[in-house]
C-alpha cells in the first residue's frame, strides 16, 4: 500500500506491506515522483509510531485532582465548545490562541483548523516554524516583497551548493539529499562547501569546510561577502538589471574588516577568500540555511548575510541556483501587516507570534492575554524554549484543549484531551512543496481504518464548528443538492453554487472547508471527504501558476484547469507534478513593484554595523561552553516516534565533547556527568568525539518524551533539550530561540 515517511519534511514516498495492523516491511515507492524510491533508514521503524503504547483511544477530561477521565465524543465536543465559547463571550475571541496544525506530514488538519478559529473569532495563531524559518520569511519580504517569495536551491544541477548550519545527510530537506551530495561530492567540476561548527556527515564529504566557533555565523557570512566586495567578484550586470540599493550593501561589506572577522570565527583567512572566491567563479550556486543558523546568535541577520552570498553573484532565477518555487498551500498562519502580539508587542512574522514570547503573552494581568488555548499535532511544553516557563503558561490558562494522536506532555497538561486518527489512518498531505523546478504533492489515502475511539481532525474540526452554531442545515440544503448531481454533471454546477453562496452568506467563506467537508466530501471518490478542502486549494494553485500547471501536462484553462489538478490529486496514489518551472518563472513571482530585488535591509545593517563591538569568545565564567540543544542524529527523529524502542543505539542520547573537553574534565567515554545551564541541570552519558570542537557540546533532539511502561508510567532515556533552555535568549526581530547556542557547564559526577 502507498503511503508516504513522516519523520522530515520531505514525506517520501514509501509502500507498506501489513500484518494486522502492524506495517511489517517498508520500501520507498519508486513511483513517487520526488523521492523515487529513495528512503534513509528511519522510515524502517515507522510501526513504532503506528502502535505505540501511548496513543490515544478516547476523548479524556481532566478532574479537579489533575488526573483524567475517559468520555465520549459528543460529551467532549459539547464541553469544549462551551468552555471556550464562554471565554469568547466574555473576553472575545482572539483571547483564544491555536498553536499547532501541522505535525511532519500531518497538514491537512491545519487547514480544517481554520475554521474552528473563525467560528470562535480566533485570530492569533503559531506553529513550529515561528521559532525556525521565521526570521527568514521576514528577509525574503524585505528582499523580493512578501514573506511566500521563498527560494528553493537546485541542488541537482548547482555547480556549488552551501549549506549555512545545515546537514542535509540527516535532516535532508530536499529530495534525495543523500544521492545528490554523493553526485557533489565525487564530480571534480562541483564544489561542495559547509559552513558549521561540527564536522557533521555533509562536512565530511565537503571540499571545503567552514568549522567556524559556535555562534560566530554572521562574522563567517559577513567575511564572505567582504571579500567578494572588496576582490571585487560581484556580479555587476546581474546587480544593475535586477537589484538596488547596491551602493548601500556594496559600502557596509566594503568597510569589513575581513582579517578580524576570520579571527573571532577561528577560520582562515586563506580559506575564507578561497571559498569566496569559488562561489563567485561558479556558473551556479545553491545554498540552504537552516536551524544551525536560524537557532542561533544573529539569526536574522544570518539569513540576510546568507541570501547576499547568492544574489552579489547572480545566483537568482537560473538553472543551478536559487529560484522562486510555486506552493499547493501556504506554510504561515497568513500576512502579518505590521500586527504585533496583544500583550508584549513583538513582531509577528507570516502571522506567527514568535514561539519564544508565549508565556509572556499568558503569565500577566494584561487585559489582553491569551486565557485559551488550542493545541493541535503539537508538543510545546516539549518543543519550545524554557519548558519549565511554558508549562507554568499552559497551567495557567482557563481552557487547554489538545487534538493529538499520543498523550504528550502538552495532552498532560490539557482540560480537554482529543484523540486524533494517525496520519496511516486518515487521508492526508503535506504542504513542504517547496521543490524547483518541478514540484511535488501527494495526496495519501489511508492504509489502515481509524483506531477505534479516535477521529481524522476534519471530523473534530466539524462538530466543533456545529457545536459553536457557527453553520445552519439550511444554509448549505442547495449546496448539498448540487453536490449530489456531481455523479452525473461534474463538478461545475456545484462550484457555481459554491461561489454564489459564499458571496451571498460572506461568513461562510472563513469556514469553508467545513463547508467543503460537509458538501463536496460526500460526493469524492473512495472515501476521499477529508480531501475536501484540496479542491480549493487545487483551483487557487491553478489560478496563481496556470503556465506551471499548464507545464506539468495538465491542460485548460481557468475552473477547468483547477479541476483537473484536483482529479490527479485525488486518483495518483503516488502523488503527482503540479507544475513544472522556466528559470525565467522566478522573475514574474518577485513582488516587488518593479520586479528588482531590494539589497538593503536597514534594520539588519545595522545590526552588522554594531558586529565590531561584540566579542564573540567572550564567555561567563560559570557556563564556558556552548550547548547545541537538539542535534540531529541518526538515532533521532520528531517526537511523534515517542516510543524509545525504535532507536537501536544511543539509546540515552549522549551528550557529546571534545576529547579536550573529555581530558580537562576527567571523562571518559560512557561515563556520566550534569550538565548545567542557567535554566537547568540533567545527567548524561559521555560521547567523545573529535567531530566537536574545543568548548562546543551537544545534545540530539527528539529525547526526554515520556512513555508508558508495560505496566505503568515510565520515563522515556534521553534528555528533553528544553528543560536546559531559556526564552530570553532568543533573535531580536524575529524571536527564534537560540537552541543552538546555550551556555552551559559539564561536571564530572
Amino acid at each position: 500500500m502507498k503511503t508516504a515517511c513522516i519523520l522530515c519534511s520531505q514525506n517520501c514516498g514509501i509502500e507498506v506491506d501489513l500484518e494486522g495492523r502492524h506495517l511489517v516491511r517498508i520500501r520507498g515507492d519508486r513511483a513517487q515522483p520526488a523521492s523515487q524510491g529513495y528512503l534513509c533508514e528511519k522510515a524502517q521503524r515507522l510501526d513504532t509510531y503506528q502502535n505505540a503504547r501511548d496513543r490515544l483511544t478516547s476523548p479524556l477530561r481532566r478532574r479537579a485532582d489533575g488526573t483524567f477521565e475517559a468520555i465520549d465524543w459528543d460529551t467532549a465536543i459539547h464541553e469544549v465548545a462551551q468552555r471556550l465559547s464562554a471565554i469568547r463571550d466574555e473576553h472575545g475571541g482572539d483571547r483564544i490562541f491555536y498553536y499547532g496544525g501541522g505535525g511532519q506530514g500531518n497538514h491537512l488538519g491545519g487547514a480544517y483548523g481554520r475554521a474552528t478559529r473563525a467560528a470562535l473569532g480566533s485570530t492569533y495563531t503559531s506553529n513550529a516554524l515561528a521559532q525556525e524559518k521565521t526570521g527568514e520569511f521576514w528577509v525574503d519580504g524585505q528582499l523580493f516583497g512578501r514573506p511566500r517569495c521563498h527560494t528553493s536551491g537546485d541542488f541537482e544541477h548547482a555547480e556549488v551548493a552551501v549549506f549555512v548550519g545545515k546537514n542535509p545527510w540527516q535532516s535532508h530537506g530536499f529530495s534525495r539529499a543523500r544521492v545528490i551530495l554523493k553526485e557533489l561530492a565525487k564530480d571534480p567540476a562541483r564544489a561542495l562547501i559547509v559552513i558549521d561548527p561540527r564536522r557533521t556527515e555533509t562536512a565530511e564529504l565537503a571540499d571545503f569546510h567552514l568549522q567556524v566557533r559556535p555562534g560566530t555565523d554572521a562574522f563567517c557570512l559577513s567575511a564572505l561577502g567582504a571579500v567578494l566586495v572588496q576582490e571585487d567578484l560581484v556580479a555587476h550586470r546581474f546587480i544593475g538589471e535586477h537589484t538596488s540599493d547596491f551602493a548601500t550593501v556594496s559600502a557596509a561589506l566594503a568597510a569589513i574588516p575581513v582579517a578580524d572577522y576570520c579571527a573571532r570565527a577561528g577560520l582562515s583567512e586563506e580559506l575564507v577568500r578561497t571559498v569566496a572566491r569559488r562561489i563567485a567563479a561558479a556558473s551556479s550556486v545553491a545554498t540552504f540555511e537552516d536551524l544551525g543558523v536560524q537557532q542561533a546568535p544573529h539569526s536574522t541577520l544570518n539569513s540576510y548575510l546568507e541570501k547576499l552570498l547568492y544574489l552579489l553573484t547572480g545566483n537568482f532565477a537560473k538553472r543551478g541556483a536559487m529560484n522562486i518555487h510555486t506552493r499547493v498551500a501556504g506554510l504561515g498562519g497568513g500576512g502579518g501587516g505590521g500586527r504585533k502580539t496583544p500583550v508584549g508587542g513583538h513582531r509577528i512574522i507570516t502571522g506567527l507570534i514568535p514561539a519564544s514570547v508565549i508565556p509572556e503573552e499568558i503569565l500577566t494581568d494584561h487585559p489582553a492575554r491569551f486565557r485559551a488555548m488550542i493545541v493541535e499535532s503539537a508538543n510545546p511544553a516539549h518543543s519550545l524554549p524554557d519548558s519549565q516557563r511554558m508549562r507554568q503558561a499552559l497551567a495557567a490558562l482557563e481552557c487547554l484543549v489538545v487534538i493529538d494522536v499520543a498523550m504528550s506532555e502538552t495532552a498532560q497538561l490539557a482540560h480537554y484531551v482529543l484523540p486524533a486518527s494517525s496520519q496511516f489512518e486518515k487521508w492526508e498531505a503535506t504542504f513542504f512543496n517547496l521543490e524547483f523546478p518541478r514540484n511535488y504533492f501527494q495526496l495519501r489515502a489511508p492504509i489502515l481504518p481509524p483506531l477505534e475511539g479516535t477521529l481524522p481532525e476534519p471530523e473534530i474540526h466539524r462538530r466543533l464548528v456545529r457545536a459553536l452554531g457557527a453553520i445552519r442545515d439550511e444554509e448549505l440544503a442547495e449546496l448539498h443538492q448540487a453536490a449530489a448531481r456531481i455523479p452525473t454533471e461534474g463538478r461545475g454546477a456545484y462550484a457555481a453554487e459554491f461561489f454564489r453562496l459564499t458571496a451571498e452568506k460572506p461568513h461562510l467563506m472563513p469556514l469553508a472547508p467545513i463547508v467543503l467537508y460537509e458538501t463536496l466530501g460526500p460526493a469524492l471518490p473512495a472515501g476521499a471527504a477529508q480531501a475536501a478542502a484540496l479542491w480549493g486549494a487545487a483551483h487557487i494553485c491553478a489560478m496563481t501558476f496556470p503556465d506551471s500547471v499548464q507545464r506539468a501536462g495538465f491542460a485548460g484553462f481557468g475552473p477547468e484547469l483547477g479541476e483537473q489538478l484536483f482529479e490527479a490529486m485525488l486518483t495518483r496514489r503516488s502523488g503527482i507534478v503540479f507544475t513544472v518551472d522556466d528559470y525565467e518563472e522566478t522573475w514574474q513571482r518577485l513582488d516587488t513593484s518593479d520586479k528588482k530585488i531590494r539589497l538593503a535591509i536597514p534594520e539588519l545593517l545595522a545590526e552588522l554595523s554594531r558586529l565590531p563591538s561584540e566579542d564573540p569568545g567572550a564567555r561567563d565564567p560559570q557556563f564556558p561552553l556552548v550547548l547545541s540543544a537538539g542535534e540531529r542524529r541518526s538515532t533521532t527523529a520528531n517526537t511523534v516516534l515517542r516510543d524509545p524502542a525504535w532507536r537501536r543505539q544511543d539509546l540515552t542520547g549522549a551528550l557529546r565533547m571534545s576529547p579536550a573537553d573529555a581530558e580537562r574534565l576527567g571523562l571518559a567515554d560512557g561515563g556520566s556527568a550534569r550538565v548545567t545551564t542557567r535554566r537547568g541541570s540533567a545527567v548524561a552519558t559521555i560521547e567523545i568525539t573529535d567531530t566537536l570542537q574545543a568548548g562546543h557540546i551537544s545534545l540530539p533532539n527528539g529525547l526526554g518524551t515520556s512513555y508508558p511502561g508495560e505496566s505503568g508510567p515510565a520515563a522515556s532515556p534521553g534528555i528533553a533539550p528544553n528543560e536546559l533552555t531559556a526564552l530570553e535568549d532568543r533573535d531580536w526581530l524575529a524571536g527564534t530561540p537560540w537552541h543552538k547556542y546555550v551556555p552551559a557547564r559539564v561536571e564530572r559526577m
